[in-house]
């Protein structure tokens, strides 16, 4: 079978040339090499060998499946760019591409194995690209596929990764440190020779079988280690470690008694992963010892399943058989497998990808529950991230935590050793307000599951009234223009949709955004009408009220042509960004605003807030709450004793007794509204208060 895909993939890549001037076929082949070393399968080898023959040649995965088996076609698939969506900008197709790769991987981890060892040949080969793709491509290796390699515990491939990528984003300081290792390496091998013989003879002594080996720190351990410390070369010391490799547990615990019998612990330097390992499944004891010549160093002990663990990380574990995949792993995958729960909240692929980045890269923390479970988050998770952790039913009527015997706020960040208990309600439920400080993506999934469901016909309401405004202030009809069948059916393919009140919903509760669906239907109508896209700018609305362009600065300069987006109509105190229009000045936008994405980054420009500010500002603010007679009355009520005007208001009230209060009014600053939507929220049976930004 690796023949047959030797064969077949030589004369599907036949006559194509990489940019080194290879024939292509060198590439998939290296690859499977890379893949081979980390011990993987048949089955995974010879996905390996034609992973890029769906993309870069007729072949098809239906190909594949008919010539191999649909197991290794579906890996094929999994590592294959997606082609067959017409994506707006070169970077959306991109996210979407590695969005499709941590989805198949939630099934299968190969895909992402095979994957990484095709981003690392292509980094051990992108000098033949040109600066800008250099640059790119180290990026992306450096924010998404080191951590990731990271995260599945290959230490091998991360730290190749790590190396490669600063080399091309910071060749200076790369070279720079290459190069005083290289000079100190006769003085540093003097110093792990005299360590190990020391402690060869000390273990012999005791009996102890071991393996001792010294390796200096990689190149980007060091670059950071310089970076976060504010240090300088000379001043990072322990630039090597010794390993050693024991037979037992028992043994580790053993070893690690006699270094610090054999030099003098540094404390605070002592970490028991056997005990709690990393999320990637690395166990390993770690010490840092004073050398006889001052100079601190490090020491890893390990048994040997540690170290191929260690090395390998999950393609150590992860066997397939003829009778299947083990699933012995899966409850060390646990963040894997949430994957499939939360995504299908994540409409939009950046969002995804930002999300994965806070998910799966960040630091640990380590915390308990009341019965002494550990349980890990990414760091600066809180107690709502800890109750969402163990029953969304726990998340939804969360009122407070207990944090080692004392009450915390819900925005507490959680710190490691903490032991947590949460405190419920049967009345509570969860605020959107919780969305501006839960950390993890399962919490926010959950949160945001929560109002969908419970508020699925008013989000159906308030989404079609959003799109209705935002296409008529670029000038469309919506159902007139716009809501075409097969429009809409390109659509719901993209953002998975299902039907109009879907699309409808998915709006009203801020999974997807008005400007996203617009801009691709309006795409659509345009190319339908053959209109130039390029033509339009973004709509924009001046701000009435006296005075408003003297309350922005554009570089420092005012009195400067202004006006404010109506998309997410920002107010003092907002961080906001300029957009330069042509001849008509500039457009402020809140730099949140999800209308900015897709805009051309170079006419964006920096402006402030000027001195005192004396202009109101309109926005709208969305109350629900439970339907009762006189709401509306206390809504007035209250409106009135701050001093405040309503410009517009309009209400709904659905079958299962919620009301939705939309109004306008005009407020001076951040700090006004907020005060506003506290005064609302304190209102009986105000279930939630949130401004409202298109």
């Amino acid at each position: 079978m690796v023949e047959k895909a030797f064969t077949i993939a030589e004369k599907a890549h036949a006559g194509q040339l990489r940019h080194s001037g290879e024939p292509f076929f060198t590439h998939p082949l290296a690859v499977a090499d890379i893949v081979a070393d980390l011990g993987l399968d048949h089955t995974t080898i010879i996905a390996t060998i034609l992973h890029d023959v769906v993309e870069d040649t007729q072949f098809t995965t239906e190909d594949i499946s008919r010539e191999f088996t649909p197991e290794i076609a579906k890996l094929v698939d999994g590592v294959t760019k997606l082609n067959n969506y017409d994506f707006k900008t070169r970077e959306e197709q991109q996210w979407e591409s590695l969005r499709k790769m941590f989805l198949a991987m939630a099934s299968d981890i190969r895909v992402v194995i095979i994957k990484l060892a095709d981003r690392l040949h292509n980094m051990r080969t992108l000098k033949y690209q040109s600066e800008n793709k250099q640059i790119e491509k180290a990026k992306e290796t450096l924010e998404i596929y080191a951590p990731l390699a990271h995260r599945l515990g290959i230490s091998t491939i991360q730290w190749e990764l790590e190396d490669l990528s600063l080399k091309f984003l910071n060749p200076d300081e790369y070279f720079e440190i290459a190069n005083k290792i290289a000079s100190t390496r006769e003085e540093r091998e003097k110093q792990i020779s005299s360590v190990i013989v020391k402690l060869e003879d000390k273990l012999a002594e005791m009996k102890i079988k071991a393996e001792i080996e010294g390796r200096p720190k990689h190149i980007y351990s060091i670059y950071k280690k310089m970076k976060e410390k504010h240090k300088v070369f000379e001043e990072v010391y322990d630039l090597i470690a010794i390993r050693i490799i024991v037979s037992s547990i028992k043994d580790c615990y053993g070893v690690l008694g006699i270094v610090h019998t054999m030099w003098k612990p540094i404390p605070l330097r002592f970490k028991d992963y056997i005990a709690v390992p990393k999320q990637n499944m690395y166990q390993s004891l770690h010490t840092t010892l004073l050398g006889e010549d001052g100079k601190p160093f490090e020491v890893q002990i390990r048994t040997y399943d540690m170290h191929r663990t260690a090395e390998y990380g999950i393609a150590a574990h992860w066997k397939y058989k003829e009778g299947g995949k083990e699933n012995s792993m899966d409850s060390k995958l646990a963040w894997l497998r949430e994957l499939m729960e939360w995504q299908n909240d994540l409409k939009d692929s950046r969002e995804f990808m930002e999300t994965l980045k806070v998910d799966l890269f960040a630091d640990t923390v380590f915390v308990f529950t009341p019965k002494g479970d550990v349980k890990d988050f990414v760091a600066g998770a809180t107690p709502l991230d800890f109750a969402y952790s163990i029953h969304s039913a726990i998340g939804n009527k969360c009122v407070g935590a207990k944090i080692n015997g004392k009450i915390v706020p819900l925005d507490y960040k959680l710190k490691t050793g903490d032991i947590v208990d949460i405190i419920t309600s049967n009345s509570a439920t969860p605020s959107r307000d919780w969305l501006k400080f839960v950390k993890t993506a399962q919490a926010r999934s959950k949160i945001k599951q929560w109002f969908k469901k419970q508020l699925k016909e008013e989000n159906i309401v308030k989404g079609r009234e959003m799109l209705e405004k935002e296409a008529k202030r670029q000038g469309y009809q919506l159902y007139e223009q716009l809501l075409k069948p097969d429009w809409l059916s390109v659509l719901y393919k993209r953002f998975t949709l299902n039907s109009q009140d879907d699309m409808f919903a998915a709006v009203g509760y801020g999974a997807l955004s008005a400007q996203q669906i617009l801009s691709k239907l309006i795409e659509q109508y345009k190319m339908a009408n053959k209109i130039d896209s390029g033509s339009e700018e973004l709509k924009i609305v001046k701000r009435t009220g006296k005075g408003a362009e003297e309350d922005i600065t554009v570089e420092g300069n005012t009195g400067l042509a202004v006006r404010f987006a109506k998309c997410c109509n920002p107010v003092p105190g907002d961080d906001i960004i300029g957009y330069i229009t042509r001849g008509r000045g500039v457009c402020v936008h809140t730099k949140e605003c999800k209308n900015l994405q897709n805009v051309d980054k170079e006419r964006l420009i920096e402006v402030a807030w000027a001195g005192d500010q004396t202009t109101s500002y309109n926005v709208e603010i969305q109350i629900v709450a439970d339907d009762r007679p006189g709401l509306m009355v206390e809504i007035a009520q209250a409106m009135y004793n701050m001093g405040r005007d309503i410009t517009a208001i309009n209400a709904h009230s659905a079958k299962n007794g919620v009301a939705t209060i939309s109004l306008r009014s005009n407020i001076t600053s951040v700090q006004d509204l907020h005060d506003l939507m506290n005064k609302l929220k304190s209102l009986k049976g105000v279930r939630d208060v949130f401004r409202v930004n298109y």
